[in-house]
């Protein structure tokens, strides 16, 4: 299978979900987090944060996370 990322404009987008979505040789694959993925990403990084504040999770030193890049 042949993979393709193509840029639609935003008003033509869902015309062209519709379109692509009747033939059954194509999966459509999304890219990117829909809003609730975000808010709970958001949500998980608050609450890490206040615990590290609070000393209940330890911090990973900078030259660490960068050695793991």
């Amino acid at each position: 299978m042949k993979q393709l990322i193509l840029q639609i404009e935003e008003g033509k987008y869902s015309f062209f979900m519709e379109l692509i979505q009747n033939f059954d040789f194509i999966k459509v694959q999304e890219e990117g987090d829909n809003k609730e993925a975000i808010m709970e990403n958001l949500k998980q990084g608050f609450e890490e944060m206040k615990l590290y504040k609070d000393k209940k999770l330890k911090g990973t030193p900078l030259n660490e996370f960068l050695n793991e890049l």
